[in-house]
Order: structure tokens, then C-alpha cells, then sequence
């Protein structure tokens, strides 16, 4: 078989379509990308607002070598669209008491941080990144571009992660190799940037701390939509055609196969493979509504559990703040309560935990000249836990947030800001057709992982693939990416023959 006359459509243009598409493209199946907001990235997206770039989804850049195989495959090199630049310290961690705690892959300074802390913990995260190194091993480079279509595949995946504690959770991993509770809080915090809960999510996630040690933490020049922004370039260099501020409506079906996708302004093609990085709930409840497989996984998926919300502050400052680290985590006073109120108890407590981001101090161009650009995130119980009217609550937990930021690291911080803007758990439901107002689509339970996720590859609709978050392997830069591989794999053997 040739890929000849082959087509393809991807809905949603986020890290894990454009990752999808590019493999497609480079197969020689010809892939169109079609977007529904008026610019592509999905989560990824950015504003620009007074000379300020404000940058709305991710921006940890971990693991770069997933990103540059997306040009490799056709002998190109990422570098000519793409600039990135790296992150050093990879986060720097505060606590109420004003411990500082620079967390980072140059072991010596690492070491002797953690000595500040517990000298006897040295020895024991040098055990936890032993452990971490095997679960990345097991997780990420023999599963995580793996698609899980039955049980069986996952039963023979089970010993190794039985073998690695796979059922613990991050947090009670952790604990069992270092004393020092401000370091149990700096090596499981990780899991919250993918919509996990410490207390719960499988130890596996440990693995993200050999990826940061061995691969570096990175920032685009120019904001993470710089990184979508090279994808496109790159995709549409190989003839991939991108549609963008029109959204798909509607998936059409006929004998359990996908036909045609249709879009909000009448567009209306025949595809031979479709493949959605649109919300999960999204993709079966809305676009595949009209088919009972669409209506039925509707009803099953409405019964998971998914990752909480995010309220995200937008700010920009007069002044330049070279001693505020690119990446920094607030802790609040509370760690294990406040988990508890997020993902259990669905209330909005007076503390938080807060994610500031700086990006201004690696790359100024994100700025006007002498300004810097920021922005505070906190998590928040979703939608359905959390019932409120975001246009009411939101200036006070903005405030809220904005206060705390200048009692810890900016006194004046009121008089300085020059634009600011929030965004919360319901514009990820308006503009994203986010389940619940949820950042990360389903929680990362074990119970909710691999063959328990969705699947890379519709089980009865055998030509609607899935990826993105609600899909083997999950969340972030990395799991979006290697969903992209998963599937792609899948589809081309489908529609070409041969596996990618």
C-alpha cells in the first residue's frame, strides 16, 4: 500500500495535533489541521496586550528531543523555526517561612541544597533519583509511545509496574526516601503541571524528574506559541494545510466508520482517517453526538474523574526583577489540606499554592523595554466540584493572589502593574470545550492510565483515533507528544501499511 491519495483530518491544533499531523504529513498522507479559534496552539495559546506577550498554555519545555524527531523525520532541523533556550534554576520553590530552594540538574548545587534542609536527605534523593531513573525507563521510554488498544497489553506492561510500586502515590514515594517535608513537597509538586494530585497520582510520574535531570528544562524565545508557531511552518513546508477560526460541528458516521467532518461555516470533506486533539468529552459527546458510539461514551466518560481547574492572573510590571526566577512555585502553608480542598472537598480555601512564571528574565523580548511580563496560576477544584460564578470571584481571588505576590516578592507590586487580565476554569470551557473547566482533561489516576485512558484508536469507529491529554499517555509537552507518536504509528499502519 502508498500513501498516495491517502487523507487525513486532525481536529485541534494544541502540541499533540500539530505533533500528530506533522508525522502524518512527513508519511506522505496529505493532512489537513483545522482549528476552531482564530489562532492555532489550543492550550498554547497567546495574547498580546499593551507590548506585553502573555503566553496561555505551557511553558515548561521538557524532553526536547520528542520535539526535534518531529523535523527529523524529513531530514529538516527544528532549529530553523524554532529557538530554545535553556531554563537554569529549572524552578525555584518558596515557602511561607522564606526558605528559598533552587531546584536544578547541577547535582553540587542540588545536593547542597537539599543539605540546607537535611543533610542525611543527600543520600536519599540520590536513591529517589535511582528510582525515578527505572520508572522513567518502564513509563515513559517503553510505554509512553505505546498505545494500549486492549487489556491484554496492559496486563503484560503490570509486573514491571507492580515491581516499581506503580499503586503508590507520588507523595508516599518520595517520602519513603527523604525525611524533610519541604523536600517531599519539592520532589512531588511535579504532578499538579500535569493535573495530578501528589497524594494520588502513581509514582510512574516520579519519572519526570530523570526527564528534567537528563534532558534540561527549555524555554522558546518568543513565548510557547513560538514553538506551535514553528510546528505550523514546518507542517505546512511538507504541504500540510492548516484551517483556522472555524470549528468542527460535527463528525460524520456511517457502518462504524468516520465519513466527513463539517465546521461551524458550512465546510464539509470526506477524509479516509480523522483524528481528534479536542477535549475527550468534546470529541464523543459533541462532535460524534449523533452516532450512538459518540452518545454512549458521553455517558461513560461523564462518570471519570477529571484534573481541576486553573485560575491563571495575567500581569504585566513596570521595572525588571533579575533576582525572580523564570519558574517559581509560592507554597502556601498548607500542602496535603489544600489538596484535599481542590480535588476532594471542591471549595475555594483563603490559601494557596501559586506557579509564577517569569519569562522576561531568560528571553526580555516578551516585554515592552524595562517591563516584564508574569503570570500566577493557581489550581482550583473544576467546574462540576466547584460551583461558582467565576465573573463574581474572580477579581477577589485575583486580588487575592496579587497581594500575595507583593507580601513575598514584589512590596509595590500594585502601583507597578500596567495590564493584567484572568482567566479561569470557565474560559477553558467556553474556548476550549474543557469538560468541567479542566485544564488537563481526566485526572492522572492508575485507574484512569493506559488501556483505562482513551484510546489512542476508537474501539468501534475504527478510523477516529484520539490525541492530546484524555489519551494514552496524558498531560504535557511530553505525554501530548508521545500521544502524537502512539497514534500516528496506528494510523499510518491503517492507512499505509507499515508502521511509522
Amino acid at each position: 500500500m502508498s500513501a498516495e491519495g491517502k487523507t487525513a483530518c486532525v481536529i485541534g491544533s494544541g502540541f499533540g495535533g500539530m505533533a500528530l499531523a506533522i508525522r502524518l504529513q512527513s508519511a506522505g498522507i496529505a493532512t489537513t489541521v483545522i482549528e476552531g479559534r482564530d489562532k492555532p496552539g489550543g492550550r498554547a495559546y497567546f495574547w498580546e496586550k499593551d507590548g506585553f506577550t502573555f503566553d496561555g498554555g505551557p511553558t515548561v519545555v521538557t524532553d526536547p528531543d520528542c520535539l526535534t524527531q518531529l523535523w527529523e523525520l524529513s531530514g529538516h532541523d527544528m532549529a530553523q523555526d524554532v529557538e530554545l533556550m535553556p531554563v537554569s534554576p529549572f524552578y525555584r520553590l518558596n515557602w511561607p517561612d522564606g526558605h528559598n530552594f533552587n531546584y536544578s540538574n547541577d547535582h553540587d548545587a542540588l545536593f547542597a541544597e537539599i543539605e540546607k534542609l537535611n543533610p542525611k536527605d543527600v543520600a536519599g534523593y540520590q536513591r529517589f533519583l535511582e528510582y525515578s531513573a527505572g520508572v522513567y525507563e518502564e513509563g515513559y521510554v517503553k510505554l509512553g509511545t505505546v498505545p494500549f488498544l486492549d487489556f491484554k497489553s496492559m496486563l503484560k506492561a503490570a509486573p514491571a509496574l507492580a515491581k516499581k510500586q506503580a499503586y503508590r502515590s507520588v507523595y508516599s514515594m518520595v517520602s519513603s526516601f527523604v525525611e524533610s517535608e519541604k523536600l517531599r513537597e519539592a520532589l512531588s509538586f511535579h504532578t499538579l503541571l500535569v493535573g495530578g494530585n501528589p497524594m494520588k497520582t502513581s509514582s510512574i510520574y516520579a519519572l519526570i524528574h530523570k526527564l528534567e535531570m537528563d534532558g534540561g528544562v527549555w524555554w522558546t524565545r518568543g513565548g510557547t506559541n513560538r514553538l506551535i508557531a514553528g510546528m505550523i511552518r514546518h507542517f505546512e513546508r511538507l504541504g500540510g494545510k492548516m484551517m483556522v477560526g472555524d470549528p468542527v460541528v460535527q463528525v460524520h458516521t456511517e457502518d462504524k466508520k468516520a465519513t466527513e467532518v463539517e465546521t461551524q461555516n458550512g465546510f464539509r470533506q470526506r477524509f479516509d482517517a480523522v483524528a481528534s486533539n479536542a477535549d475527550i468529552m468534546h470529541s464523543y459527546r459533541d462532535l460524534l453526538g449523533r452516532s450512538q458510539r459518540g452518545w454512549k461514551m458521553g455517558k461513560k466518560l461523564a462518570k471519570k474523574s477529571y484534573s481541576p481547574g486553573l485560575f491563571v492572573v495575567h500581569f504585566g510590571l513596570e521595572g525588571t526583577w533579575p533576582g525572580i526566577a523564570h519558574h517559581m512555585i509560592l507554597f502556601g502553608p498548607r500542602y496535603k489540606g489544600l489538596l484535599d480542598d481542590i480535588y476532594d472537598n471542591g471549595v475555594l480555601p483563603q490559601d494557596f499554592s501559586i506557579y509564577l512564571h517569569h519569562p522576561t528574565v531568560t528571553d526580555p523580548s516578551m516585554a515592552p523595554p524595562g517591563k516584564s511580563t508574569f503570570y500566577a496560576l493557581v489550581p482550583v477544584a473544576h467546574m462540576g466540584k466547584l460551583k461558582v460564578d467565576w465573573d463574581e470571584i474572580g477579581p477577589i481571588l485575583e486580588k487575592r493572589i496579587l497581594d500575595e505576590i507583593g507580601r513575598r516578592l514584589i512590596p509595590d507590586i500594585h502601583d507597578r502593574i500596567v495590564t493584567k487580565f484572568s482567566y479561569a476554569p470557565k474560559d477553558f470551557a467556553q474556548d476550549l470545550n474543557a469538560h468541567l473547566g479542566s485544564a488537563f482533561s481526566l485526572e492522572p489516576l492508575l485507574t484512569q492510565s493506559a488501556f483505562f485512558r482513551g484510546h489512542n484508536r476508537d474501539d468501534v469507529i475504527d478510523n477516529f483515533y484520539l490525541v492530546g491529554a484524555g489519551t494514552h499517555p496524558g498531560a504535557g509537552i511530553p505525554g501530548v507528544v508521545g500521544s502524537a507518536k502512539a497514534t500516528a504509528g496506528l494510523m499510518i499502519e491503517d492507512l499505509v501499511g507499515t508502521a511509522a
